[in-house]
């Protein structure tokens, strides 16, 4: 397989999941303004959607979107435990998370990315924020993670797109146990892992 990706993108997520399960895979770092691969090849022909994560299977096929890319990893090995098992109350509680960071984390932070955003414009969105990060903090006042479960890859997507609030300082020290959160999930080995393994690219 091969992971198309950026750095300080939500390809991220799926990159912890890949080093979680231990399945073989190549790194492909895209730039994301010229849409071409490191290798010199044609981003935009591989999705063109034009954004990552982009993950290509050994047969040719392409998977996009983030939510979609995590459970097909996360089914290819179960006993992982990294999502509930298909037809379970809890891979619909998984679903409902996944969508949840995706409609109103991900996509609650990504305008702030846009410089020519006014001001006023940007405290809506941080006000819109505030209020989503409050239902996670509750989540989290009771349990380690999103499911009770234990870590899945809903997690692993929280804390990429949770990890973007530095760029904006946004204090995550507002909301403890997301804090505690952060530096739990910061910890795991696989996360470790992938970020040593996209620092150069973020150094290039």
């Amino acid at each position: 397989m091969k992971l198309y990706y950026a750095p300080d993108t939500c390809s991220f997520s799926p990159h912890i999941v890949l080093r979680e399960l231990g399945l073989p895979y190549t790194l492909v770092r895209v730039d994301n303004r010229t849409k071409t691969t490191a290798d010199g090849g044609d981003f935009l022909a591989i999705n063109p959607k034009g954004y990552v994560a982009a993950l290509q299977l050994d047969d040719g096929r392409v998977l996009t979107e983030g939510p979609a890319i995590l459970q097909y990893l996360a089914d290819l090995k179960p006993e992982a435990g990294l999502a509930p098992a298909n037809g379970a109350w809890e891979r619909v509680r998984l679903q409902e998370w996944l969508a949840f960071i995706s409609s109103e984390i991900h996509a609650g932070l990504s305008p702030l990315f846009n410089a020519a955003l006014p001001e006023e414009a940007k405290a809506v969105f941080r006000d819109k924020l505030a209020r989503r990060l409050a239902v996670v903090e509750t989540t989290l006042q009771r349990q380690d993670h999103l499911l009770e479960g234990g870590f899945s890859v809903a997690d692993a997507y929280l804390f990429t797109v949770l990890g973007w609030t530095r760029f904006f300082a946004i204090d995550l020290g507002h909301w403890p146990a997301i804090a505690a959160y952060m530096r739990r999930i910061g910890a795991r080995p696989s996360v470790a892992a992938a970020l040593a393994a996209e620092a150069p690219a973020q150094a290039a």
